[in-house]
């Protein structure tokens, strides 16, 4: 599967804009984690915390015939600069809503109650998988090995049927 992984995270990004290294732990896991699994990497994309940016990247990732699934990490919580969620849901066609379900879930078994402050999302645009993931480098790794990758084949393939 070619995978496209968009990290939102304005504080990498004004790093990135003035010239510095702008470190993006989640997106190395998620690069790791799915080319280990046999899957490409199509493109990366560091934006800030903006429902323009974040959609305007979001589109141009599912435009490609190269990308098959859209990874989105950070900008899930609940702070008022939190809007991946409300970037992404209007592009949605239709919802997983299992995936948020499981991944609170798993993550209250390793974190607790904190878990309800996710507001992690999954669904499809059209035949292509969207999954909006925490910034947490643990809640990545969390939802890429636990959720992800073990049903991205099975998702991908129910999404393209006709």
């Amino acid at each position: 599967m070619g995978l496209f992984i968009l990290t939102c995270s304005t504080s990498r990004f004004k790093q990135q804009e003035a010239g510095k290294y702008a470190e993006d732990r989640s997106g190395d896991i998620i690069e790791r984690l799915a080319t280990s699994a046999g899957h490409r990497i199509e493109g990366r994309r560091l934006v800030t915390d903006s429902k323009t940016m974040i959609t305007r990247a979001a589109r141009r990732a599912f435009s490609s015939e190269k990308v098959d699934v859209l990874i989105v990490t950070g900008g899930t919580g609940i702070s008022p600069r939190d809007v991946t969620i409300e970037s992404i849901s209007p592009l949605i066609t239709k919802e997983i809503p299992g995936f948020g379900e499981l991944f609170r879930k798993v993550s209250f078994d390793k974190i607790g109650s904190a878990a309800i402050l996710s507001r992690a999302v999954a669904g499809l645009v059209n035949d292509k998988a969207v999954f909006c993931l925490p910034g947490s480098p643990d809640a990545v790794r969390t939802a890429m090995n636990e959720l992800i990758l073990p049903e991205l084949g099975h998702i991908a393939r129910i999404a393209r049927e006709h």
